[in-house]
């Protein structure tokens, strides 16, 4: 938005955002900002910044990702305009199957159970980004990790409290949970924590790449950590794995064009949430008015409605997306002239949107028919000449299963405890199969192709909740980064299409009474609550709206610890 001369400003904020031209990066840890400043001012690309980042993240926030988990990635190319998806993400153990968990008397998998961990995609994930759009060596790149676990870092507050719950649900009683604590307890606000395990694992892989992770040493750690506790990942599991490179998806929203990952990552979901909304003059109702609220959280009623169900591992049942991509215009126009619209179709959509009552909450929101047929982290980066990467990295729950391969200091995740048992399922579990995927990092770009933004909202489900909040917020009501991040949310909680949604402290009173007296569970939550909200980062290129300037402009949530810096 232009101001005239000498005219106030509109505080929407308690902070302001932050300005650059050389570069931006911005993460939930101040130290992990400033590892990925570190690599574009050794003339590293955005690449390289979000996985200095991301290694950096692994050390001083293990609370919520790590080497042991999975990645994806969005990358905007500036050069070409092109935006590349990386699915960083593992596939169940070959010997784990549903006839298995039945036989052991399993109608579903305990959360932290070793049968849950899928192979960590992440090490794979960060070699190849770095393969293709990198500048630096791994060495350089991985170096301010490897510092900071061999010196140790003083622990941020909020990370400190959520280790220590891990502490206690996870690290205490889980194999090698201990080597991830002091004593048994998690770290107390500004201790200094230490991980020579972990600086061992990053040193070994700046020498030898991905191989050095997934096979050798660490891969039989690993192996044996979850034989120990009970799980069938083995050696040949992990000396299997591959990143993919995915077509990403997309949908225009107003004058901008969202992109997400595709299936098995869950960004479906905000696009069709968006899909939906588009239909509404939203700009036209107060941000935190009981109306505008409503017809946000129906729509993701709905959204969530089909990706719980459409969402899976592509490789073994692809979802009806159709969203108008380069060689799909005869399936295309076969779907819409024969058996109705796809998913990411704004025919699709317009027969969603009939389903809302401006009045009314509908707790039964049932999937669709287009065709017939918490733990995490995420950080944003751009560099000096126009890339973007947005990245986001998690274990799932906290420290996911609290193992810990004896000696290497990293827990793995517990990713698997997202399949579906039911065999009739998508997302059922099979061997060699990626699970359901919470974690989704976004791009907006405007219709010209020039860059916009580049955003997520990690938490679970409440991650395509945020990436629509925030993309209203940027769009719809022209907010910079910062006052974007600050708004309260609203949280439909465990992603399902009839459950209670959780209000943040600041949205009016009123407003929740009018929710409920339209038929919303609602409650409203506060303190350390406000994780359940999620916690993003936001960098737009192109201050003041001007899509032809270089100016950088971005905030960091105020429910993490993180910053948004530019040197």
């Amino acid at each position: 938005m232009n101001l005239p001369a000498n005219a106030e400003p509109s505080y929407q904020s308690r902070r302001s955002p932050v300005y650059g031209r050389r570069g931006m990066v911005a993460t939930s840890q101040p130290l992990a900002t400033a590892a990925g400043l570190e690599a574009l001012r050794l003339g590293g690309s955005a690449a390289d910044a979000a996985i200095a980042a991301a290694a950096a993240l692994n050390v001083t926030e293990p609370t919520s990702t790590g080497i042991g988990g999975d990645c994806f990635a969005l990358y905007y190319e500036a050069a070409s305009g092109q935006v590349h998806a990386l699915n960083g993400s593992g596939r169940a153990p070959a010997a784990l199957n549903l006839e298995r968990l039945q036989r052991e008397g399993f109608s579903e998998l305990p959360p932290f159970h070793a049968y849950t961990i899928t192979v960590p995609g992440a090490c794979a994930g960060w070699c190849d980004l770095l393969e293709r759009f990198g500048r630096l060596s791994r060495e350089q790149v991985l170096a301010p990790a490897v510092r900071l676990a061999e010196q140790g870092f003083p622990v941020a507050p909020l990370t400190a409290y959520f280790w220590q719950r891990g502490a206690e649900r996870q690290l205490r009683s889980a194999p090698g949970g201990q080597e991830l604590t002091i004593a048994g307890r998690g770290p107390r606000p500004g201790e200094i924590f230490r991980n020579p395990g972990l600086a061992r694992t990053l040193r070994r892989v700046a020498e030898g790449g991905a191989a050095a992770f997934y096979q050798g040493e660490i891969a039989a750690a690993i192996a044996a950590v979850v034989r120990q506790a009970g799980g069938c990942l083995s050696e040949a599991d992990l000396a299997a794995h591959t990143s993919t490179w995915e077509e990403p998806i997309s949908t225009t929203y107003r004058d901008v064009r969202i992109w997400e990952c595709p299936p098995n990552g869950q960004g479906l979901a905000a696009l069709l949430a968006l899909n939906i909304l588009e239909g509404f003059d939203l700009a036209a109702l107060p941000p935190l008015s009981p109306q505008r609220l409503h017809l946000e959280i129906e729509a993701m009623r709905l959204a969530f409605a089909d990706a719980r169900w459409y969402v899976a591992d592509p490789a073994f049942q692809p979802a009806p997306l159709d969203d108008g991509r380069a060689g799909e215009a005869a399936r295309r126009q076969h779907w819409r002239t024969t058996i109705g619209a796809p998913l990411l179709s704004k025919e699709y959509a317009a027969q969603r949107r009939r389903l809302i009552d401006p009045q009314r909450a509908s707790l039964d929101q049932a999937r669709g028919a287009p065709v017939v047929a918490s733990g995490t982290v995420y950080l944003s980066v751009v560099d000096g000449q126009g890339n973007a990467c947005s990245f986001i990295n998690s274990n799932y729950m906290g420290f996911g299963t609290g193992i810990v391969p004896s000696g290497w200091g990293f827990s793995l995740q517990n990713r698997g405890h997202n399949f579906s048992l039911d065999p009739a399922h998508p997302n059922a579990l099979a061997p060699g199969k990626r699970p359901y995927h919470t974690i989704i990092p976004a791009l907006a770009t405007r219709l010209d192709g020039s860059l916009f933004a580049s955003y997520g909202v990690m938490g679970g489900f409440m991650q395509p909740q945020g990436h629509l909040q925030v993309a209203v917020a940027l769009v719809d009501d022209g907010l910079d980064p910062q006052a974007a991040l600050d708004r309260p949310r609203f949280c439909i909680e465990d992603g399902t299409a009839g459950g209670a949604v959780s209000l943040e402290d600041g949205i009016p009173p009123e407003s929740a009474q009018a929710l409920a007296v339209m038929g919303h569970s609602v409650q409203m939550l506060r303190g350390h609550a406000r994780a359940s909200f999620g916690r993003g980062q936001v960098i737009v290129r192109g201050a003041l709206r001007d899509p032809h300037s270089d100016v950088l402009c971005a905030g960091s949530d105020p429910r993490a610890d993180g910053c948004a810096m530019t040197y």
